[in-house]
């Protein structure tokens, strides 16, 4: 078909994701893309992916748009099936009680299963049980799961007892003529899909807990009933499921975080602000020692930067316009100020405040710096999600010619943190998003230089096209724990809006003044975050140079205790502690295993009489017949390697 040709022209053209072009016709749907490919791909359609976005198989194409068909052999089928299964779960909470009465808010797929609010629904979680049994019938009976387009307005009239739902038809009215009904069997719920074809498609379903939400996650609003469950394709795939999440339970840093005494966050001193106590002190205090090693080595100045700043501080960054809401904002006088959210515009103002030569650059700032952001209450959990959280920040002001040579210090420095815990990592290249600052050339060598970084350490990297920040492109780290679930990491980012709107400058070699780029990057993140995951990962058992308590000593009866003491202060370079209790030597092992302390040292009459100590590990070996001096020489060296693991006995 010529281009002159009229019925060309009319043809919309979607982009595969081998990079190939298909001609439709202008009111394709998914679905409709999908037969003109095959037959048999039409047939086996469930939903798309539209410029990366999961939607319905009939929603419409547009031209110019990146297509990809979903099937029940893609990632994205077990999504759309745990959407389905959310709706069974709402039908059968309408079947089971006063349809009348129980209102339905939203019910959503989430990375684990799904859930659904409800409001007016008085459950607890003896419930459940029936709850599965008639989501189990609604799956054994196979209901067609229909979508229908229906007006505004008609819209309104089936809501008409659902408040929740006309609330978010109130705002769909304003991008909108039509919205989407899903229908399955007696039942049917506003929703703009995707979902499986029919409620026997759903596999194995399983409803995990009770617990409370406020709508739309507003603090301000009802506080409604959320339900939450899990869906896969088959028995064994849920069994797994459950096991892992046995296991994570397990290790949640909350319970192992009270039972060692490493923090506390109460509510008398306010919601996501954790007290740390002095055992948690202490994990904390190597970790930042840690980092402070490798940033004396690299060359970083520390800062440091107060907790408050005037808000001009934050209109200018441009964080005002952008974190307001989550800021805590406060009048004192006739000025306002506001609880820092991020470190970058406090060293910014500092490098700001001298003058500067290309000859001074790279100036590396560093600064374990805490930050303050108002997440909702409800979101709030442990130390993954806080209000007041540290940030082990830096932040270089370099000339562009600096780039690739500091990404390569940088990126030595966080290899060197996650090898140094054995944690297994991914990562990604995110590149120039749609809405950015700085010019086509300045962003070009940047990504070049941050390529070239990896390209010349071969290593194996995603490319994230258009996931960078609006101010530079960044090297993203995720890593894996011992359980295999996946972090958020270390992060090396590029910026050239920060030093735009501060007006940073340096006068280069022509004599003339330069704009530098600023590189933000933390090797760990947040600590409360990472602190939260290492308890998680070494299930509060930490490697010895991390542990709170390293050696604890035990007398096997109180006539060697002397001799208890007298062992302990030959090992007073490490964080010992006597167990002194009138108690029997079973139960202070037992003690000693429980506190995850990684050694004991026994002691009695025979080790009393020779001079030396016996030595157990958290393992429960036991070595005999120990000289002190050279126990002492190995936790010199376990410590000073920081191995992951006590090897006294391995070796």
């Amino acid at each position: 078909m010529s281009e002159s040709d009229p019925q060309s022209q009319e043809q919309l053209v979607v982009v595969l994701p081998d990079g190939s072009e298909l001609e439709v016709a202008p009111d394709a749907t998914v679905e409709d893309c999908a037969y003109e490919i095959g037959p048999g791909l039409g047939r086996d359609t469930v939903a798309g992916k539209l410029d990366g976005e999961l939607v319905a198989k009939e929603q419409p194409v547009y031209d110019g748009v990146g297509l990809e068909i979903v099937t029940d052999g893609s990632d994205e089928y077990l999504e759309v099936m745990r959407h389905s299964a959310s709706h069974c779960l709402a039908q059968a909470v309408e079947r089971l009680y006063d349809e009348d009465e129980v209102k339905l808010a939203i019910g959503p797929p989430t990375d684990e299963g799904f859930y659904y609010d409800f409001d007016n629904l008085d459950i607890d979680e003896e419930d459940l049980a029936d709850l599965e049994e008639e989501i189990e019938a609604i799956v054994a009976e196979d209901y067609d799961i229909e979508r229908e387009d229906v007006s505004i307005e008609e819209a309104e009239e089936r809501l008409s007892d659902e408040p929740y739902k006309l609330e978010l038809l109130e705002e769909f009215a304003d991008e909108t003529d039509t919205v989407s009904f899903y229908k399955q069997g007696e039942w049917e719920d506003l929703c703009a899909g995707p979902h499986v074809d029919s409620t026997g498609e759903i596999g194995a379903v399983e409803l995990l807990e009770i617990a409370g939400a406020y709508w739309r996650g507003d603090e301000e609003n009802t506080m409604q009933t959320r339900i939450y469950g899990t869906a896969f394709e088959d028995e064994s795939d849920l069994e797994a499921f459950l096991e892992r999440k046995q296991e994570a339970e397990k290790r949640d840093h909350r319970r192992i975080g009270n039972e060692m005494n490493l923090f506390s966050i109460q509510d008398v001193t306010g919601p996501g602000l954790p007290l740390y106590h002095p055992p948690g002190k202490t994990v904390l205090k190597e970790l930042e020692d840690f980092v402070e090693d490798l940033n004396q080595d690299a060359g970083y100045d520390y800062v440091e930067t107060p907790h408050v700043f005037k808000t001009d501080l934050w209109h200018r960054s441009g964080h005002y316009q952008n974190y307001a809401d989550d800021m805590f904002i406060f009048d004192v006088g006739d000025d306002e100020f506001g609880l820092k959210p991020m470190n970058c515009p406090g060293h910014a103002a500092i490098f700001q405040d001298q003058s500067w030569s290309y000859r001074d650059l790279p100036i590396r700032y560093a600064e374990n710096g805490k930050v303050y952001r108002k997440e909702q209450r409800g979101e709030l959990s442990g130390l993954s999600r806080v209000w007041a959280f540290t940030i082990d920040d830096g932040h270089l002001f370099i000339r562009p010619d600096q780039i690739e040579q500091e990404v390569e210090e940088i990126m030595d420095m966080i290899t060197d943190v996650l090898e140094t815990f054995d944690l297994e990592y991914e990562m990604a290249l995110a590149t120039r998003p749609e809405k950015s600052v700085g010019s086509d050339e300045i962003w070009e060598h940047a990504e070049e230089q941050l390529e070239n970084v990896l390209e010349k350490r071969n290593l194996e990297y995603e490319v994230e096209e258009g996931d960078g920040a609006f101010y530079g492109p960044k090297i993203d780290f995720a890593f894996e724990d011992a359980i295999g679930r996946s972090w958020d990491g270390p992060t090396v980012q590029l910026d050239f809006n920060m030093p735009d709107r501060f007006d940073l400058s340096y006068v280069g070699e022509d004599n003339e003044e330069h704009e530098p780029v600023m590189i933000h990057r933390a090797l760990y993140g947040s600590y409360e975050r990472f602190f939260m995951m290492l308890i998680e990962h070494y299930e509060g058992r930490f490697p010895l140079w991390l542990a709170p308590e390293q050696v604890r000593v035990l007398p096997i009866s109180d006539n060697n205790l002397g001799y208890a003491y007298q062992v302990a202060n030959e090992f007073d370079d490490f964080r010992v502690e006597v167990d002194d209790r009138d108690s029997t030597l079973e139960r202070k092992i037992r003690a000693a295993h429980d506190d995850r302390v990684p050694y004991q040292i026994i002691v009695g009459d025979n080790e009393e009489d020779d001079g030396n100590i016996s030595v157990r590990d958290r393992f429960e070996d036991q070595e005999y017949d120990v000289e002190i001096e050279a126990f002492r020489n190995h936790l010199e060296n376990e410590v000073e390697e920081q191995r992951t693991e006590p090897d006294f006995l391995q070796d």
